[in-house]
Formats: structure tokens, C-alpha cells, sequence
């Protein structure tokens, strides 16, 4: 499998590749999210994420649809994402 380039084993991306061009999770406080536990779960959230929307472009495209459209509805389905835990 490719991913952002890079190829993938069976076990995620290839030590050295990350799927957030080597960003650091963060907390709310700006801290470094130290959890192993965590981080493993958050970048497999992302590769999964990242190869359902490339499986989906590959498939508007061969159906002959607008790649920009395309990004563009994917760009704004993001920009809907709800946080149900945010403190109001």
C-alpha cells in the first residue's frame, strides 16, 4: 500500500513516516501528548482516514467526476465535523 507516498507494511506506516509530516499531538494546553497508547490509536485513526478519502477520490475520478470538486466537498465534510465533548 502507498500512503502519502511511502509505502506501508502490515503494521502501519514505515518507522520514519508519519501521517502528520512529523507534527506532534497536542493537547488543548499546547502540551505533547506522551501516551504511546494514545498516539498508536490517533495515527491509525489517521491512516485509516487518510486511505478511505484516497480509495474515494481514485473512485470519483474513474467515474469520470471533477477531482477539485471533489477535494472541495471533502475539504467542507471536515470543516462540519462536530466535537461532541467541547465545553460550551
Amino acid at each position: 500500500m502507498i500512503h502519502g507516498g511511502k509505502k506501508k507494511t502490515g503494521r502501519g506506516a514505515i518507522p520514519g513516516t508519519d501521517p502528520r509530516n512529523g507534527e506532534v499531538w497536542r493537547t488543548p494546553e499546547g502540551d505533547s501528548v506522551s501516551c504511546l497508547e494514545k498516539i498508536k490509536v490517533l495515527n491509525q485513526n489517521l491512516e485509516e482516514i487518510y486511505q478511505m478519502c484516497q480509495d474515494a477520490l481514485e473512485d470519483a475520478v474513474l467515474m469520470g467526476c471533477d477531482e477539485t470538486q471533489f477535494r472541495q466537498i471533502i475539504n467542507e465534510l471536515v470543516k462540519k465535523l462536530e466535537n461532541p465533548y467541547h465545553k460550551k
